[in-house]
């Protein structure tokens, strides 16, 4: 048993050696942080688990996106519409995550639900990202 756990521990030793870490100290990692994460082929992700991620990736890029067209447009508002902006953002953002956790509640235990939720955060994003790209083109 020992000599197994030896090997393991070399194979981890060795394999991290390709791949950058980040060690937090006073934190020790639990199973999840300690899988071995190859790059995904989002083109064509082949499993569920690479689907799960491409949809999480997506959405992060869409949400960065959001946050870029919000931080251009809370300049050009006068101070009562900013004030008004920030409500109906963060409205937003609850309906947004609520309404997207209903979706996924459909599928709730299944290896699907993650990139369902991750693709309606992403849909929904989009769209209010569009929305807030139409007010900078509209408002002086």
């Amino acid at each position: 048993m020992r000599q197994i756990l030896l090997v393991l521990a070399s194979m981890l030793t060795l394999s991290s050696l390709n791949s950058p870490t980040v060690t937090i100290a006073g934190t020790t990692p639990d199973l999840q942080e300690m899988r071995l994460v190859q790059r995904v082929n989002c083109n064509n992700p082949q499993t569920q688990i690479a689907i799960n991620e491409c949809a999480k990736l997506s959405y992060q890029r869409a949400d960065k996106k959001l946050n870029q067209a919000y931080q251009q447009l809370l300049p050009t508002l006068e101070t009562s519409r900013k004030q008004k902006l920030i409500a109906a953002q963060l409205a937003w953002l609850k309906f947004r995550d609520t309404n997207c956790e209903f979706e996924r509640s459909r599928y709730e235990g299944g290896s699907i639900a993650s990139s369902i939720y991750s693709s309606c955060l992403e849909n929904t994003t989009k769209l209010h990202t569009q929305e807030l790209q139409e007010f900078l083109k509209s408002d002086p």
